[in-house]
């Protein structure tokens, strides 16, 4: 019988790794940017001393951002997938079914804003004059 939660949990786990894969896009990026752009070159460079891993990341944006990117892709078909799974008839787990969806799909949304941000300074920003 299938009563949608293993569906539905996948569908959450996919979206937390999601997250986890788009933030390094802001890690690379976004905060890097913000930090010059407020004048903060020396919280920059302090970060990047006590995290040398910062400069690998930015310097392989291109795969990191194709890996989040397929992550995403797939958390979103998931989702779609998921949409209408069936929940159990009994009120607890229906209503626990319910709540880890709506979590699911707030955890994408949230992975997708940083995957646009992250994207933003890494890409379009750069070529503005």
């Amino acid at each position: 019988m299938d009563d949608g939660i293993a569906q539905t949990r996948g569908s959450l786990w996919s979206s937390v790794a999601t997250l986890f894969a788009t933030s390094s896009t802001l890690v690379c990026c976004a905060i890097p940017a913000m930090l010059v752009a407020l004048g903060a070159g020396a919280a920059l460079s302090s970060l990047v001393s006590v995290f040398p891993q910062v400069v690998w990341l930015s310097e392989h944006k291109e795969a990191l951002f194709a890996v989040a990117g397929a992550a995403l892709a797939l958390s979103g078909w998931l989702q779609w997938r998921n949409r209408t799974a069936p929940c159990p008839v009994d009120p607890g787990l229906r209503e626990a079914c319910i709540r880890t969806r709506t979590a699911a799909r707030r955890v994408f949304f949230i992975s997708l804003a940083f995957y646009a941000v992250g994207g933003w300074f890494a890409f379009v920003q750069p070529l503005l004059p």
